[in-house]
């Protein structure tokens, strides 16, 4: 891997000299096991340790097929999908694997008993197989997670509706958190030159998740003017979603569970701040019971923020802990857009208020190429910034994700594959000197 690295770095090696090196046939990667999945039985959710059931190992070098790359990653990121795959929850992600191995032979490959996770990487293409023109060993990339097979029809108006959508490094093998990745090749998109390797590592899921849901025609379809209520506004998801408001001219009402994440909200430039701690939101007097009264709260408390404006838009993805507030304080004709349910995926809401209202609830996953490029694209032209608060080791990976599951961090949480250090890879010193102080303000949450 040293010879790898060494090009790598050099900054100046050239597609020739990098398919020229040798690829080993064994890297290491942050897996999980199949024959631990029973070591949590019993534990309640929060007490799930990651730092016990993920691992870095020694792995075998994947066969490359048609149409994938291989990829030398030099960073990559936590998301939730990394954290509920190393607690086993809602389920081991092994019957994923089976039954992705059972569609093909090339596929056959990622029924194993470990499973490499990880859905983000930056990094440079090592390998390309066959059919792969786009890309070429050498170039900066990054990658987003929609792995589809494109043999049905049902995907070609939107990938995302694919019977055989999945997402990398969750529902497939061989994912980010390693020294080499294996994707396929219309994963790909070009590396933010300005970015460092951890910086340019962090929005690949996030940011192109908060592009479908919040401006794509396929979830809120976001406009000049609207207003709208992100959860966990500072969040790994949610910090996107408000900067991509601000950029958009609608103005976001950001809901945040501390000062200290009021205050990054405000950094990022939103004006309209809800610290739902501070003003002892409950929305659940109990475990079965959610509590109206709180939702009406919370509608004024938007309404005094706003001059008396309903949202258009709730940017939701909690889940069960909010999904009932959020069908309320939608305006009459508002959409609710939802995905993820990080406190639950059974939702509760009283009807009536979206029935008699003429609401709209829109389910959102990931995003198609088209999207998760033009979010990409975003980030290369400045507009939107990784927010990036912490970068973990390989070797600490498992902390990452501990520390993600106790939402002990801000924004994302970056992974070092093979990059030895922060700040490295940055191949536009012009638009990173433009951007430099908002890049820091973001980097830094």
């Amino acid at each position: 891997m040293q010879k790898i690295l060494d090009a790598i770095l050099s900054g100046s090696a050239t597609a020739e000299d990098v398919a020229a090196l040798d690829v080993p046939d064994h890297y290491r990667a942050l897996t999980v096991r199949a024959d631990e999945v029973d070591m949590f039985e019993g534990v309640p959710t929060q007490e799930k340790d990651p730092r016990k059931s993920l691992h870095v190992d020694e792995v075998p070098l994947p066969e490359l097929g048609p149409g994938e790359a291989l990829v030398a990653v030099m960073a990559s990121a936590i998301n939730y999908n990394t954290v509920w795959t190393s607690i086993f929850e809602p389920l081991p992600t092994f019957g994923f694997l089976q039954r992705y191995g059972r569609t093909s032979p090339l596929a056959k490959r990622h029924d194993l008993p470990y499973h490499i996770v990880g859905s983000d990487l930056a990094g440079v293409v090592l390998r390309t197989g066959p059919g792969v023109h786009a890309w070429k060993p050498g170039d900066d990339v990054v990658a987003h997670c929609l792995s589809v097979e494109l043999e049905r029809p049902e995907g070609h108006n939107d990938t995302m509706l694919d019977p055989e959508q999945r997402i990398w490094g969750f529902e497939t093998n061989f994912g980010g958190l390693a020294e080499i990745a294996l994707v396929k090749a219309n994963q790909l998109m070009p590396k933010p030159g300005h970015l460092t390797w951890e910086e340019a590592a962090c929005p690949g899921l996030v940011n192109s998740t908060a592009y479908r849901q919040l401006i794509s025609k396929n979830g809120a379809a976001l406009k000049l003017g609207d207003t709208v209520l992100i959860w966990g506004a500072s969040g790994g998801l949610g910090s996107y979603a408000t900067q991509m408001a601000l950029a958009a001219g609608a103005t976001p009402v950001c809901v945040v569970s501390s000062p200290a994440k009021a205050e990054i909200c405000r950094r990022m430039g939103a004006e309209l701040v809800i610290d739902r701690s501070a003003e002892g939101f409950q929305f659940w007097k109990d475990e079965r019971t959610q509590d109206p009264k709180e939702w009406r709260r919370l509608g004024a408390r938007i309404r005094e923020l706003t001059g008396g404006r309903d949202v258009d838009i709730v940017f939701e993805h909690p889940g069960r802990e909010t999904f009932g507030a959020s069908v309320y304080v939608a305006k009459r004709g508002g959409t609710v857009v939802t995905c993820a349910s990080t406190s639950g995926f059974t939702h509760e809401f009283d009807n009536r208020y979206l029935w008699m209202n003429l609401k709209r609830i829109v389910g959102s996953h990931f995003a198609n190429y088209a999207e998760a490029w033009a979010a990409n694209d975003l980030i290369s032209r400045g507009l939107i910034h990784p927010t990036l608060s912490r970068a973990y080791s390989l070797d600490q990976a498992s902390q990452a994700a501990f520390d993600v599951h106790r939402n002990l961090h801000q924004g994302k949480v970056g992974v070092l594959c093979l990059a030895p250090g922060e700040g490295l890879g940055v191949r536009d010193a012009v638009t990173r000197a433009r951007h430099r102080e908002a890049i820091m303000r973001f980097r830094n949450v």
